[in-house]
């Protein structure tokens, strides 16, 4: 008994597979802006950086995530 529910078990691991790798490809990528200026202070870079993002086919949102990190001057 112990065989056949060792072979249906690795059976059922064979067929979620392919649902598995699909779902890992369907993560977005996540660009990252750091600056060491304070957030206030590098506001206008921002639309001409999505904007840019926006000309090479990523979209904000649906194929594309942004992280924003300021550093507010602290260089350490």
């Amino acid at each position: 008994m112990r065989r056949r529910e060792f072979i249906s078990g690795v059976g059922g691991a064979v067929v979620a597979w392919p649902r598995l790798t699909r779902a890992e490809q369907n993560t977005i990528p996540v660009v990252g802006m750091l600056r060491t200026t304070p957030a206030n202070a590098s506001a206008h870079l921002v639309e001409p950086f999505q904007r840019g993002l926006k000309d090479a086919g990523f979209v904000v949102g649906q194929n594309v995530a942004i992280e924003y990190h300021w550093a507010e001057g602290r260089l350490e």
